[in-house]
This record gives C-alpha cells, sequence and structure tokens, in this order.
C-alpha cells in the first residue's frame, strides 16, 4: 500500500507552501478555504500515536508558522486546526497531517462538532486520563 503523501514527496508535485528537512505544507487538493494548507512530517508517521515527540514538534512549529503566514498574508482573523487518528476517528490518509484552515468573521461555516458523542464510558473519564501522567511515586 502505497501512502499518497510520502508520494507528493517523492514526486515532489505538491504545491508547497513551506519544506523544512522535517516537515512540509502544501495545499490540499479540495480546499475547503482560500488558503487551507496541509502540513506533514517528511518522515512517514501514521498519525498521533506513531510520531516521536521531536518530530511531532518540527511538524507544530511548521503548523504554526503557517498560520502565522494566514494571518499576516492573507488577513484571516483566525485558524482552524483540524486533525484526526487512527480509524475511529475518520482519518482517512494514514500519513500525519494537520489541516490549517485560514477563517474570517462571517465565513460561512463552522468547524466546530454540532453533536455530543454517544459514547458512555462506565467510569468517569477525568481521573482515568489523570492516572496515565502519575508518578511512579503515586502523586500527580
Amino acid at each position: 500500500m502505497t501512502c499518497v503523501f510520502c508520494d507528493l514527496l517523492h514526486r515532489d508535485t505538491a504545491r508547497w507552501v513551506a519544506r523544512t528537512p522535517e516537515a512540509c505544507a502544501f495545499a490540499p487538493l479540495d480546499s475547503i478555504a482560500p488558503g487551507h494548507t496541509l502540513v506533514i512530517p517528511v518522515a512517514h508517521h501514521a498519525d498521533l500515536f506513531d510520531i516521536p515527540a521531536p518530530a511531532l514538534a518540527a511538524t507544530m512549529a511548521l503548523t504554526q508558522q503557517v498560520a502565522h503566514a494566514m494571518r499576516t498574508r492573507l488577513g484571516a482573523s483566525g485558524v482552524n486546526l483540524l486533525h484526526a487518528s487512527g480509524p475511529g476517528s475518520e482519518q482517512s490518509v494514514f500519513h500525519l497531517h494537520f489541516h490549517v484552515i485560514p477563517r474570517w468573521p462571517d465565513d460561512g461555516f463552522s468547524t466546530w462538532p454540532t453533536a455530543r458523542s454517544g459514547h458512555d464510558l462506565p467510569a468517569d473519564p477525568i481521573p482515568l486520563l489523570a492516572s496515565a501522567f502519575e508518578t511512579s511515586s503515586g502523586s500527580s
């Protein structure tokens, strides 16, 4: 199975916005807003669970730079970052990527969820999450 983003990098066929040794930014084929940009790590990492912290940091640094350029060069008043990791999240391309979408007042769409999850957990999820960060001594 070939990764479409790795193929873009290999063939050098994208409409590049920025390229660094660790991350790249390019225009998607089907833009939902003027200036919509995808940011990916150069090395193939499927999702947030797969990428090492230094590669994620470099990818997020470029994401921030793209967002700044959207504000200064496109006049965007804000940006939305859209991301999905794993099949349960509706991830469609299994190469980590962030959609950076410039926003303007009254631009005609919303990226905020309008419904609530129907999934229930048997216990309060916040203590379960917090327990993942407890030290071995038992303090948090």
